[in-house]
């Protein structure tokens, strides 16, 4: 089991040879950086059984030194981490170490004749983000496309390929319904950008953009303020030691504002706030630190010139029946590690494949939160995530203690309530919607002649007399 400092030293190495551990230090840590690289190339070289996944907390046994400078361990995904464990003697590590940052999210102002929030601003990497890259869960490999389109595009700043001839713009738009983890997604690969390449930057900061927000409220500043905002994104970016990811949330409102200023019904103002954000976008992208996160809830309705500047167009849309499992599968392990549920096996997904999906006693549990979860497909990542916490809430409270079946039968009839709840209220705004529609067909008309008209209807046509 070989050990890299960069990622150059890995190559021309296969992927599937290196393997990422990311270790977080205490708070209090003082300890080199290349020396906790070497205590834990030396504490997992005695690490009987590793693999993709694996956390690492409990150092029993370790000198002082190593409990009071590491506060934990992950052994990160590669391109080969279908692998049930690690062959150490055939893989290349990179240690990365960082210290989270603990302050919460700043407010970045802009000084008008009232200060107007532009931004949220973070230090990276920020303890708010910690661990949430690993429990974002996706049916297919798009955390890994993100993570190797960075890296190529630092390799290509690196390297100093000339973009006039090979074009890379810095941009990835993640576009799909809302609630499946795109926002999410944005602030946790920032995170982990920052720990990756943390022997390159020394921090990262994150800038988060509300686009609908800007728009709502800048129209009658045009461009000017936009400019304000980004010229404090270039004084981030101008310290090369800094890792910069401005996130654009709700990106469609661009298209909004072009639209309806091009229609008449916004005032001119609202196109030249687009140029001038399109603009700005154009001069950052320009610097090797920065990275352009965007994010859209309507997919058909993305601005053309801004989809044109996307190297990547990722869509993230509602999670499988595989993905829903995994993710009741991870709630029910923390609140078993809360001790909120008692303790027992659960085989997850990758287990009941290797069982060939055959139920027996061991594994009749799993089978009854996969009957869960394909009943729920249909239902967001954000709202599957509020499920366990509902089903404490309103079948469990009686309950000082349960089991797993006891709660995953508990969540099986919350999850049939959230479906008869988003059911009825479906039916709600449907006939909401048929009411106002009534309405306004029944609203007596002017004549010509100013009388009004009486409407009836004839067979069911509306008519007029």
């Amino acid at each position: 089991m070989d050990h890299v400092n960069e990622l150059g030293d890995a190559l021309p190495a296969q992927a599937s040879d290196l393997i990422h551990v990311e270790v977080c230090k205490t708070q209090n840590s003082i300890a080199k950086d290349g020396e906790i690289q070497n205590l834990v190339l030396h504490y997992l070289e005695t690490v009987a059984s590793m693999k993709y996944g694996d956390i690492y907390t409990d150092f029993a046994g370790q000198s002082d030194i190593f409990t009071n400078n590491i506060d934990h361990i992950v052994i990160s995904e590669s391109s080969n981490s279908n692998s049930v464990s690690i062959d150490k003697s055939k893989v290349k590590m990179m240690i990365h170490v960082y210290t989270l940052n603990t302050e919460g999210a700043a407010s970045e102002e802009i000084e008008e004749e009232e200060d107007i929030s532009a931004a949220n601003h973070w230090i990276l990497p920020s303890s708010e983000f910690e661990g949430l890259w690993e429990n974002l869960i996706f049916d297919h490999d798009v955390k890994q496309q993100l993570l190797n389109y960075s890296s190529t595009t630092l390799l290509f700043s690196d390297k100093e390929v000339d973009p006039n001839i090979i074009a890379w713009n810095r941009v990835v738009l993640l576009h799909g319904p809302p609630g499946t983890g795109k926002t999410s997604l944005c602030k946790a690969l920032a995170q982990k950008l920052t720990i990756r390449h943390s022997n390159r930057f020394r921090y990262g900061q994150l800038i988060e953009i509300n686009s609908h927000s800007l728009f709502s409220k800048w129209f009658s500043e045009s461009g000017k303020l936009v400019m304000k905002m980004f010229q404090r994104i270039q004084e981030l970016i101008d310290d090369p030691s800094a890792l910069v990811c401005v996130l654009i949330d709700e990106v469609e409102s661009l298209t909004a504002a072009r639209t309806a200023a091009m229609k008449g019904t916004e005032p001119s103002d609202a196109i030249r706030v687009v140029n001038a954000l399109l603009t700005q976008i154009d001069q950052i992208r320009k610097y090797p630190n920065v990275m352009i996160l965007t994010t859209s809830n309507i997919t058909g309705a993305i601005d053309l010139a801004f989809v044109d500047r996307a190297d990547i167009k990722q869509y993230i849309g509602p999670p499988s029946e595989n993905a829903i499992f995994s993710i009741y599968h991870s709630c029910i392990n923390e609140l078993k590690k809360r001790q909120i549920i008692t303790r027992a096996n659960l085989p997850d997904l990758r287990t009941l494949k290797m069982m060939r999906f055959q139920e027996n006693e061991a594994n009749s549990t799993s089978f009854r939160l996969l009957e869960v979860a394909r009943k729920s497909c249909g239902l967001s990542g954000r709202t599957l995530r509020k499920l366990p916490f509902l089903t404490h809430a309103l079948f469990l409270q009686g309950c000082t203690s349960f089991t797993q079946e006891q709660f995953i039968a508990a969540l099986s009839r919350c999850v049939d309530k959230q479906l008869a709840d988003r059911e009825l209220l479906a039916n709600e705004i449907q006939k909401q919607y048929d009411n106002n529609s009534s309405e306004h067909l029944l609203t007596p008309k002017k004549s010509v002649s100013g009388e009004e008209t009486e409407h009836i209807h004839t067979n069911g046509i509306l008519e007029s007399r």
